[in-house]
C-alpha cells in the first residue's frame, strides 16, 4: 500500500495542517512554496535528457521516475520534479506523460487528464487576454493597436490543426473587428512559459504585464499591462503557481508543475518547483523534454541561467532500438508495431546509429556537469549491443548504467542511482552563447555550438522581426528555438545521424514576458494536428466503475 500523501509531506518538512499544504483529494496537494518557506537541504540537481527520440519516445520520464525511486532504495532521499502531461499527446498519438509500467506517477489517469487543472488555468488566462484585446479593438481601440500586426494567439488544449490560421470577428460590428489570427497549443503559450519561469507571485504579475501583443500604429510595442489584463490573469493563475505534490508507484514524492513542450517551447518543469525542492531533499531529479539539443539546451540557457542553478549530473537516456532506427535499419511509427528488424541483434546497426549518441554526448559534456548514460533496456537488447553503448559512454568519460525501471521499478534503477551518486558534482554551467548582446550573433553561436550547423539562413520575415526586437529594446532576450525533435537538423526527414546543414529561420515570435524570443525553424508548427486514428478513438468511460478505458 502506498504511503499517504500527508506522510510524504511531513517527510519534506511540511505541516499538512498549515496553509502551505492545499489538499486536492487523496492523490494531490498544492504546495504554497512561499508559505512553506525554504528547507534546510542543499540538494544535488540531476537533469535527465536523452538522445534524439523516435516517435515512440525512449523512456525519459520512466527513467526520471525510476531514478528517483532507485535513489530511495539505496538510502538516498530524492524528490522528482516533472512537467504536467499535456492533453494533446494523450488524445493524439504519443500518449500520456506519467511514465509507464512500474515507474509511474499515480494515479496515472488523473495525472494525464490534467491533474489539479493548471493547464486549464493557463489556457483561461491566455484566452482572457486575447478576449480583452479583441474587445479593446471593438470598443474604439484607444491604444491604436495595429490589427494587421497583432502577434498574440489564442490557445487550445488539444491537437486541433484546423485552428492554425483563422479569421476572427466575422459577422458584423457586434462580433468585433475582422482580422487574421492563429491558435497555439496550451503548452506553447507564453503564459505557460511565464508560469514555469516566475520566481514568485510578484514576478508572475510583472511578467504577465510584459507580454507584447503587437505594435501600435506608430510601431511601438503594446503590452498586456496597457490593456489592464495582467491582474485578472494572475488571479486565474493563483493556484496554478503552486506546484502539485504527488506520488510515484513506489510512494516516493513528485512535484508536477508546468508543461511546456521542448520542441516548440522551453521544455522544462517550473523554476519554483525545482528551487524549492533543492531546499527539501538531498537529491532532486528533473527531466527536460526530448534530446540534449532541445530540452537540455533550454534548461541551461533559459531555466538554469535565470535561476542560477548548478546541476550535479546530467543523465542522457539512450535505447538500443533508437540507435537502430537512426541507423536506418527500420522506421518507428506511432500506432504500429515495431519492425522486427529492430528486435533482432544487429551490432553493426547500433554502431552506425551511435553517431547520434556521440552527438548528444558532445552537447551534454560541453555544458560542463558530469554525464551518465542511462541505457533504458528492452527485452530484445543483447549484451553485445549494450557493450557498444557502454563503450561510447566511456569514450566521452561518462558514467554508464543499464536500467529496467519500466519492468522492475526502482529495483531496476539501483545501478543507475549508484552511478549518478558516484558521478555527481555541482558544477557551474558552460553556456554556449552569451546571455546579452545582439540576437543574431547569439543565434549563430547556438546553431553552431549546439546543433552543429554550419550557419543560419534568415527568411525576410525573420530578419524584419529581429530588427523590430532590437528597435524595441528587446534584443537581449534569451533564445528559444522551435526545432524538430526527430532529427539533429531542422528537418525530421534527415533522421538522427548528424550531417552538415544550415539552420533555416522562418520567423521570430516575441515572448517578452517569458524573457525569450521563440525562433521558428523549418516547418515546425506551434499547434499539432490529430492523425488519421488518434488515441481518442480507443477511449471510453466504464459506465459501472467510472474508470477511464484506453487511456
Amino acid at each position: 500500500m502506498l504511503r499517504r500523501l500527508v506522510d510524504l509531506a511531513r517527510e519534506l518538512g511540511l505541516d499538512p495542517e498549515s496553509r502551505a499544504y492545499v489538499p486536492y483529494g487523496h492523490d494531490f496537494a498544492k504546495i504554497d512554496t512561499v508559505a512553506a518557506g525554504e528547507g534546510a537541504a542543499h540538494g544535488n540537481l540531476v537533469v535527465v535528457s536523452a538522445v534524439t527520440p523516435t516517435p515512440l519516445g525512449e523512456g525519459k520520464t520512466v527513467t526520471s521516475i525510476s531514478l528517483g525511486m532507485g535513489l530511495a532504495r539505496i538510502g538516498e532521499s530524492a524528490l522528482t520534479c516533472l512537467r504536467q502531461p499535456s492533453l494533446g499527446p494523450v488524445f493524439g498519438a504519443k500518449g500520456g506523460g506519467a511514465g509507464g509500467g512500474k515507474a509511474q506517477v499515480v494515479p496515472a489517469d488523473r495525472v494525464n487528464l490534467g491533474g489539479t487543472g493548471d493547464g486549464q488555468a493557463v489556457g483561461a488566462a491566455h484566452n482572457l487576454l486575447a478576449a480583452m484585446l479583441d474587445a479593446h479593438l471593438r470598443h474604439g481601440n484607444a491604444l491604436k493597436i495595429d490589427p494587421a500586426r497583432i502577434a498574440f494567439s489564442r490557445v487550445t488544449p488539444v491537437n486541433d490543426g484546423s485552428l492554425r490560421k483563422v479569421i476572427t470577428g466575422l459577422g458584423g460590428p457586434l462580433n468585433g473587428v475582422p482580422r487574421e489570427s492563429f491558435f497555439e497549443i496550451n503548452e506553447a503559450s507564453e503564459v505557460m512559459a511565464i508560469l514555469a519561469l516566475a520566481h514568485d507571485r510578484g514576478d508572475l504579475r510583472r511578467r504577465l504585464g510584459n507580454i507584447v501583443l503587437g505594435p501600435d500604429q506608430g510601431g511601438a510595442p503594446v503590452r498586456a499591462e496597457q490593456l489592464g489584463a495582467a491582474g485578472a490573469m494572475s488571479v486565474l493563475l493563483r493556484d496554478a503557481l503552486y506546484p502539485t505534490l504527488a506520488r510515484t508507484s513506489e510512494g516516493t514524492p513528485v512535484l508536477l508543475h508546468a508543461g511546456p513542450f521542448a520542441n516548440i517551447a522551453h521544455g522544462n518543469s517550473s523554476l519554483i518547483a525545482t528551487r524549492w525542492a533543492l531546499t527539501r531533499a538531498p537529491w532532486v531529479v528533473t527531466e527536460c523534454g526530448f534530446g540534449t539539443d532541445l530540452g537540455l539546451e533550454k534548461f541551461v540557457h533559459i531555466k538554469a541561467r535565470l535561476g542560477n542553478l548548478r546541476p550535479a549530473c546530467v543523465v542522457v537516456v539512450c535505447t538500443v532500438r533508437a540507435l537502430k532506427v537512426h541507423a536506418g535499419l527500420a522506421k518507428a511509427v506511432l500506432g504500429k508495431p515495431l519492425d522486427q528488424a529492430v528486435l533482432t541483434e544487429d551490432v553493426s546497426a547500433v554502431e552506425k546509429g551511435a553517431a547520434n549518441l556521440r552527438h548528444h554526448l558532445r552537447i551534454a559534456t560541453d555544458f560542463g556537469p558530469p554525464v551518465v548514460v542511462a541505457l533504458n533496456r528492452f527485452p530484445s537488447d543483447t549484451e553485445a549491443e549494450i557493450a557498444v553503448v557502454e563503450g561510447i559512454a566511456r569514450e566521452f568519460g561518462a558514467g554508464f548504467a543499464v536500467h529496467s525501471g519500466f519492468a522492475d521499478g526502482g529495483a531496476g534503477a539501483e545501478e543507475l542511482a549508484r552511478a549518478v551518486v558516484k558521478a555527481a558534482r555541482p558544477t557551474d554551467l558552460r553556456y554556449q552563447y552569451e546571455g546579452t548582446g545582439p540576437l543574431l550573433p547569439r543565434l549563430e553561436s547556438l546553431a553552431k555550438n549546439v546543433y552543429g550547423a554550419t550557419g543560419i539562413e534568415l527568411a525576410p520575415s525573420a530578419r524584419t522581426r529581429l530588427n523590430q526586437l532590437e528597435k524595441w529594446g528587446l534584443g537581449e532576450l534569451q533564445l528559444c528555438v522551435a526545432k524538430t525533435h526527430l532529427a539533429t537538423t531542422h528537418d525530421p526527414a534527415d533522421g538522427g545521424l548528424p550531417k552538415p546543414f544550415t539552420l533555416p529561420v522562418r520567423d521570430v515570435l516575441v515572448r517578452a514576458g517569458a524573457g525569450f524570443a521563440t525562433v521558428l525553424t523549418g516547418e515546425l508548427t506551434t499547434l499539432p494536428a490529430l492523425g488519421a486514428r488518434p488515441n481518442a478513438v480507443d477511449m471510453d468511460l466504464d459506465p459501472v466503475t467510472g474508470a477511464a478505458l484506453g487511456l
